[in-house]
């Protein structure tokens, strides 16, 4: 008889910090390398944006890589998060959110594994526990994918790329042109990575 282990936030203190990043969704673990510089950038571009936003409107914060654990086998660090001060208020404990926060994003890293970590595990997971949006922005194409709760569930309602802005009920006179966001940013698989 075989056994599947099944991981919980208590395992990833076990682990030496060897700048990888540890996420577990529905007890297995995911395991990254340092993402790649444009990936980084486009995460930093998101970030600064919503805070800037989020100063002038005084409705919310924005995080990045925050703790997010769900439940000892659903323990994740997304790459942007925003919440509400409301909402905020109620998830935050001991320094990590223990509850969906309203928007989430996840910008690709190259590799199925990593692809499939964020288009299928992660949106289920985000849909399963109440995320109200997930952005979803593929650096090397120059798109970003807007994910809404709709009947309990995250539903793709657009696709924008080059030329449309990225705006958001959840975020009431926020807007971002993607041409300001990929500006730079090179169209296309990074060299040596599929």
């Amino acid at each position: 008889m075989s056994t599947t282990v099944r991981w919980t936030s208590a395992d990833l203190l076990a682990f030496a910090d060897d700048g990888k990043r540890r996420e577990i969704i529905d007890g297995e673990l995911y395991v990254s390398s340092q993402p790649h510089w444009f990936h980084q950038v486009l995460c930093n571009r998101f970030g600064g944006q919503l805070d800037d936003w989020s100063v002038e409107s005084g409705l919310g914060m924005t995080a990045s890589a925050p703790g997010l654990l769900f439940a000892e086998d659903q323990d994740v660090a997304p790459d942007v998060v925003w919440a509400s001060h409301t909402r905020l208020a109620a998830i935050l404990r001991n320094g990590k959110l223990h509850a969906a926060p309203e928007l989430v994003i996840e910008v690709l890293s190259p590799g199925s594994k990593n692809i499939s970590r964020d288009r299928m595990a992660k949106l289920g997971l985000y849909s399963r526990r109440g995320v109200d949006e997930y952005w979803i922005a593929d650096w090397p194409q120059h798109l970003v994918e807007v994910y809404r709760q709709r009947g309990g569930q995250l539903a793709l309602v657009a696709t924008l790329g080059p030329g449309d802005t990225l705006t958001s009920p959840l975020l009431p006179g926020f807007s971002l042109p993607l041409n300001r966001l990929f500006a730079g940013i090179p169209l296309g698989s990074p060299e040596g990575e599929e």
